[in-house]
């Protein structure tokens, strides 16, 4: 990744944080027939990164393609955080919020994001 993609992904980070503490909702896309959009770690073998957005319709842009009978889902963030994040973190898996078209953006571990939320500490 650049450097200006990692200075966009942390920016994508950042604003996916400041949104979802304002409005308390997360999306994510999910397969008509069940299964949630995640995709392979690009940083750590054998690690699924499963996508985040701060809004329906960042979400629905990637609803193309391989992800073209997903549709977008709202969770709210007591549940994102409690549910989640938790049970993401279980699993070993990392986190991508607000990714762009192309699939770039920062992975994150899931308790990092939960304790950001929690304290509101951005």
């Amino acid at each position: 990744m650049s450097i200006q993609d990692q200075a966009d992904a942390l920016t994508n980070a950042e604003n996916f944080l400041h949104q979802v503490l304002e409005t308390k909702q997360v999306f994510a896309l999910k397969h008509e027939q069940g299964g949630w959009a995640s995709c392979e770690s690009k940083d750590y073998e054998d690690t699924a990164i499963f996508l985040f957005w701060s809004t329906s319709e960042q979400a629905e842009t990637h609803c193309v393609e391989d992800w073209k009978d997903y549709q977008p889902v709202e969770i709210t963030l007591d549940d994102f955080i409690n549910v989640w994040l938790q049970g993401l973190d279980k699993e070993d898996h990392m986190i991508g919020m607000n990714w762009e078209k192309g699939l770039f953006g920062l992975e994150v571990e899931p308790l990092d994001i939960a304790k950001k939320l929690e304290s509101g500490d951005l």
